[in-house]
């Protein structure tokens, strides 16, 4: 069978349900038989409505006096019916699913699982899935449920796969490193399972496949990148000890480890591919200096990037004196830099030896005479395709050194799978004098009590507050304060303070000017959205606010709170909860671990790996059952990768695999 073959190979498949399928992207086979179901339900133990006690039930009869209507609340609609059998009645409610209104016959049996429980002093089952009594295999002890995509439903799918059933026998092996049969059997027990543990073991074998695609495409990267050739950067140790020992602080131990391995990599004539990780103010600036430097000592060029205009002036200003004292030349290149015609005229000469700028470094006609290295700070912040076109500036014959860098520590796990093309080294200590940030959870009570008291505290003492909000305006769909609310609230509150709010809907440059005046100090409360979790170093703020913040993931949180604590001044970092909910999990680690690396092992767990990789998202990667938290399956993955390319003819063997491995390739690659 041939599983690039279009879905119309399939019985009840025509152009209308094609459409359809290919809207949700399921267009070849292979699409269909990986629409995998999302779970499984038991009609076997279905009872009468008689028997029926709160909780999870399973019910079968039939349905009538269905009809929707609009809730006060806006966008929000309620289908209401009755299920009865021989035994009584129940009442039946689901929300926006008005589609259930048209979907029985009342003539007809079905199947009820729901949650049944007592609302507003009566018994209902809430929001059941519903499946007809005829389309369920008897001697099948579970059944699928599919995502509805458009007019197709569970059922519509269930009855899609029980008409494919007799293909699921042809399916090709995908994989050379398991027995013969075992993907199809896998795929076909995920539709048609008879015990849970066929699901497990199903679901297991392809979490692997998924896992040794990823794991192949990422050793095939670093085979590719080992054929390019780079010009050797020769480290020169007595120019290097000069450097450092002018610098008014000490290296950490850290730093040192990472400019050695980084000096090293510079050396070789193949180009370094290396992430530099570490914690908000764990020194990666001083680590791009000191490599930087070593390129310019060597007679090249260097371009450091980063996604602001705002964060690109802050390097440029710290980098400039810095290494100008030893004879380099640095200059800006942002959309609002002054005669630029004549500043790249000076770069494709050669005269510039270090470019720090913006996605102004990426247009045709910014050139550079010999680009030797790359930097590219907070690397997930730009998309794989702007990251390659930074690196083809480089002279045609040769692939420029290649160093990102990243405040969002990457888990192990993501290390051997979607990293594993790139060096890594970890910057895991903080400069003396740092101070560990306070962090606490607050409830909407709590915060008139004890934090409006300590913003007070806070602006008297010279300092300043960030106010994290999650929306620009107010909205009837999220009762979420928006910034610009919020902004006038406090300002009403406080009225001697100044205060000032931003959003990444403003102008770029309205959105510096605000940054600047914060950072001069001008400004004692920013009110912001999460523009600010890149930005500028302010050391003068030690207080950050994050209102809502259980709408926010770990890692996103941990960014936010690291934008205090810059300076030796104790800081502080309140979570501000809504409603009567105990706060999540991901709240208390947070408040009890300033970790970041640990941190981000909890966020992997909790919600998979999300932008981590810029524009590369957990759809992006298709990972429908994969976890990048499943160490040992991933370990099993990579042993079998290292026997799969001992054997060349693997890769004109199995060509399904390659293609998958493709697009993974094209998707992680930095050169």
């Amino acid at each position: 069978m041939d599983l690039s073959e279009s879905v119309e190979a399939l019985k009840g498949v025509g152009p209308k349900t094609a459409e359809i399928l290919k809207k949700a992207g399921i267009k070849t086979l292979r699409d269909f038989f990986y629409n995998l179901p999302r779970d499984y339900e038991s009609f076997q133990a279905a009872g009468t409505i008689a028997e029926m006690r709160p909780g999870k039930v399973v019910v079968r009869g039939k349905i009538d006096s269905l009809s929707t209507r609009q809730a006060r609340r806006r966008r929000l609609s309620i289908t209401e019916g009755v299920v009865r059998d021989n035994t009584g009645a129940v009442k039946v409610v689901w929300f926006n699913q008005s589609y259930r209104a048209r979907q029985f016959s009342p003539e007809k049996e079905y199947y009820f699982s729901g949650t049944y429980e007592l609302k507003n002093g009566r018994w209902q089952l809430t929001s059941p899935s519903a499946a007809l009594v005829a389309d369920i295999d008897p001697s099948s002890a579970l059944s699928p449920i599919y995502v509805a995509h458009g007019a197709l439903k569970s059922h519509d799918f269930r009855k899609l796969a029980n008409g494919a059933r007799d293909k699921f026998a042809s399916i090709p092996d995908l994989l050379p490193t398991v027995a013969a049969g075992t993907r199809r059997e896998a795929l076909f027990r995920a539709h048609f399972p008879e015990t849970t543990k066929e699901i497990t073991e199903a679901r297991e074998y392809l979490a692997y496949e998924e896992l040794f695609e990823l794991i192949l495409a990422a050793k095939l990267n670093r085979r590719e990148n080992e054929k390019l050739k780079a010009e050797t950067i020769p480290f020169s140790a007595e120019k290097i000890r000069e450097f450092v020992g002018q610098l008014p602080f000490n290296l950490t131990n850290a730093q040192r480890r990472a400019t050695w391995e980084i000096f090293q990599n510079m050396e070789q004539g193949t180009p370094m591919n290396r992430l530099l990780q570490g914690d908000v103010g764990s020194g990666k600036t001083m680590v791009a200096a000191m490599s930087a430097y070593a390129a310019v000592l060597a007679g090249k060029q260097v371009a450091l990037i980063a996604p602001t205009a705002i964060l690109a002036t802050q390097h440029y200003e710290g980098l400039g004196p810095l290494l100008g004292k030893f004879g380099v030349k640095t200059a800006l290149l942002t959309g609002a830099t002054k005669h630029k015609s004549e500043l790249k005229k000076q770069i494709a000469a050669g005269e510039v030896d270090l470019v720090v700028g913006t996605h102004a470094l990426l247009t045709d006609d910014t050139e550079f005479a010999d680009l030797a290295l790359v930097i590219i700070d907070e690397q997930h912040r730009f998309g794989v395709e702007q990251r390659q076109k930074l690196v083809l500036k480089s002279p045609a014959k040769f692939a420029p050194h290649l160093l990102s860098m990243t405040a969002t520590p990457i888990p192990r796990s993501l290390q051997l799978t979607v990293f594993g093309d790139l060096d890594v080294s970890v910057l895991n200590e903080l400069p003396k004098g740092r101070q560990p940030i306070e962090t606490r959870i607050l409830t909407e009570v709590e915060t008139k009590e004890r934090l409006y008291p300590q913003i007070l505290e806070t602006v008297h003492a010279g300092q300043q507050v960030y106010w994290i909000c999650k929306a620009i305006e107010d909205s009837n769909v999220s009762e979420a304060t928006s910034v610009k609310t919020r902004a006038k609230k406090l300002q009403s509150l406080f009225p001697k303070l100044k205060i000032e709010f931003l959003h990444g809907k403003m102008k770029p440059l309205e959105k510096d000017e605000i940054m600047e005046r914060f950072s001069r100090g001008e400004i004692n409360v920013l009110v912001s959205t999460t523009v600010v979790e890149v930005g500028v170093d302010v050391p003068n703020a030690t207080l950050m606010v994050i209102e809502n913040a259980e709408s926010y993931g770990l890692a996103q949180l941990h960014q936010l709170r690291g934008r205090v604590g810059r300076g030796t001044v104790k800081s502080f970092c309140y979570l501000l909860t809504s409603g009567d909910a105990e706060p999540s999990r991901r709240l208390r680690e947070l408040e009890k671990s300033s970790d970041g690396f640990h941190l981000a092992e909890v966020d992997l767990k909790l919600r998979g790996p999300g932008e981590i990789y810029g524009s590369l998202q957990h759809g992006a990667l298709d990972l429908r059952i994969a976890s990048l938290s499943d160490t040992k399956l991933i370990a099993r993955a990579q042993a079998d990768v290292v026997k799969f390319l001992q054997n060349d003819e693997n890769m004109l063997k199995y060509k399904e695999l390659m293609a998958g491995t493709k697009k993974y390739q094209q998707l992680t690659t930095l050169n």
